[in-house]
């Protein structure tokens, strides 16, 4: 299963941005619990899960710094 592209976080709203960000949280805590009780079956969730979490939280920085600049020009 190869990572997920950074242009598919670009192409929702920031509605659906944010609701992605809280589900992906929930994956991480999810799959942080199975590994606590031994249950993990596939360790590399975690790191699709980080690197998704990491795009996902840097298209919302990106779009709060833009709006910002929008605002002070």
């Amino acid at each position: 299963m190869p990572l997920p592209k950074i242009s598919e976080a670009r192409e929702l709203s920031d509605e659906k941005l944010s609701e992605e960000i809280v589900a992906v949280k929930r994956q991480l805590f999810q799959l942080r619990l199975q590994k606590a009780t031994r249950q993990l079956e596939k360790p590399h969730q975690f790191r699709h899960a980080r690197h998704r979490l990491a795009q996902l939280l840097t298209v919302e920085g990106e779009r709060q710094r833009a709006a910002s600049q929008s605002t002070k020009e």
